[in-house]
């Protein structure tokens, strides 16, 4: 069975605010440390009022400093939206601040729409550079070369990780190339996810980070004693997900008892779509999901995602999860 890790938004519930929000995300952190995640990812969005990681490297150092020993990172941040330069300087300070524990995902979406991407004064059309802003990252982050004139302090010599994100053939081909690990977003856009881990697979070229193909898969999980109060607690994301199609800027709401009243039959059908690799249920449920996922992508890490509304209920279910994991991990044992 493939290890687990969090991907983490710190997202603002009704009623709640935006410290609250940066808080938990330390302290789901700290649990999940205990319960053997392997890695707690930061995602980068902007102009969410939901979403509470657009400042993602800070956030990070933030939750880096509340843990030991979980790697922290970005899953992930999105280079057109910034100099390769900058970045280097951020993330080689937070691998001077927590030696090894830091990963940096990166993808070429912008994470927002197109009026935030002008008020980031960034070029639309940066994202067809995003092959040689990683290289030029890459280059950020190793060792300072003879007559090199310009360095990235902190940056050069801490080569911070790198991954490469997406949810189509071209992350999947880049990474490829440039043998890096690769994260599939199946959890939001599981369409090409076969396709696209037999891309990678298939096109790998050992680098100097990596020998053989990795894979990361992202996968929806809510997990709770009962299937019905799992499904009962997965209405809060379904309607996150209306809320897109919507154009809605609404908080994340608390769950509801008939989410079939709330959407129409179209928007079911979009957000079903996008939820495709989720696993929402009880303990055996959730076993059984897991199970399945992993032998259908014979991914090496599962990047887990539990949009659940209430905190407390939050961590119970990634407890769960944590423990149906262990339990599949003991029976192929």
């Amino acid at each position: 069975m493939p290890q687990l890790s969090i991907l983490e938004l710190g997202r603002v519930r009704e009623g709640g605010d935006r410290r609250t929000a940066l808080d938990e995300a330390r302290a789901l952190a700290r649990h999940a440390e205990g319960w053997g995640y392997r890695r707690f990812w930061i995602a980068e969005h902007h102009n969410m009022p939901a979403v509470t990681t657009a400042a993602t490297s800070l956030v990070i150092a933030h939750v880096a400093a509340g843990t030991s020993t979980i790697r922290v990172g970005a899953g992930g941040i999105m280079l057109p939206n910034h100099a390769p330069y900058i970045i280097a300087e951020q993330f080689g300070t937070l691998a001077t601040l927590f030696p090894g524990r830091i990963d940096l995902g990166l993808g070429r979406a912008p994470g927002t729409d197109q009026a935030t991407v002008r008020a980031l004064r960034r070029d639309p059309g940066s994202a067809d550079r995003f092959p040689q802003d990683v290289l030029e990252l890459q280059a950020w982050l190793g060792p300072v070369a003879p007559g090199q004139r310009i360095e990235a302090v902190p940056g050069s010599g801490t080569e911070v990780p790198l991954w490469i994100l997406g949810s189509s053939l071209f992350g999947a081909q880049l990474a490829a190339e440039l043998g890096l690990p690769y994260g599939f977003a199946s959890h939001f856009a599981p369409q090409m996810l076969d396709q696209a881990l037999s891309v990678y697979r298939s096109r790998f070229r050992p680098s100097a980070q990596l020998d053989r193909p990795y894979v990361l898969a992202g996968i929806n999980v809510i997990a709770a004693p009962t299937d019905d109060e799992a499904r009962y607690l997965a209405t809060s994301q379904q309607m996150s997900f209306a809320g897109i199609f919507r154009g809605e800027r609404r908080l994340t709401q608390p769950p509801i008892d008939d989410i079939e009243r709330y959407w129409t039959p179209q928007e079911k059908q979009q957000a079903s779509q996008m939820l495709g690799g989720s696993v929402v249920g009880s303990p055996d449920t959730v076993r059984a999901g897991l199970r399945a996922f992993a032998e259908r992508t014979d991914a090496d890490e599962l990047m887990v995602v539990s949009d659940v509304f209430d905190f407390g209920l939050r961590l119970r279910s990634f407890e769960m999860i944590a423990a149906a994991n262990a339990a599949n991990t003991a029976d192929a044992g």
